[in-house]
């Protein structure tokens, strides 16, 4: 029998607002945007950067915006786009969650593996 030390683990977290998720979430897609936005200054350049069509970032961008009540980018036209205060906190938290919760869950399951 082959050991299952080959094996690997994937947290998923998704924020949402309200009381279905489907209301307004943000998770892995939104957060890599946002984290282009903020790197890029522009969506369309986050978007492209990803290979997602800038329509699809846009349409992402706004269902998140509206069922989170607060918007996550600043947008200056042809100059580009920078995040909101609440986008960065949003993101920072994000990604705070996922690498902790990430670490700690390969952690544990490598030990739940691994005992007999």
């Amino acid at each position: 029998m082959k050991s299952m030390k080959h094996l690997g683990l994937q947290l998923r977290i998704t924020f949402y607002a309200g009381k279905k998720v489907e209301e307004g979430t943000f998770g892995k897609g939104i957060a890599t945007l946002m984290r282009g936005v903020d790197d890029l200054g522009s969506l369309n350049a986050a978007a492209k950067k990803i290979h997602m069509a800038y329509s699809k970032a846009w349409r992402i961008t706004k269902e998140t915006e509206a069922g989170f009540g607060f918007n996550l980018i600043d947008r200056d036209g042809a100059r580009g786009s920078t995040l909101t205060a609440e986008g960065r906190k949003l993101l920072s938290a994000y990604e705070q969650l996922e690498a902790e919760g990430s670490e700690f869950l390969a952690s544990r399951f490598k030990e739940l593996i691994t005992t007999k």
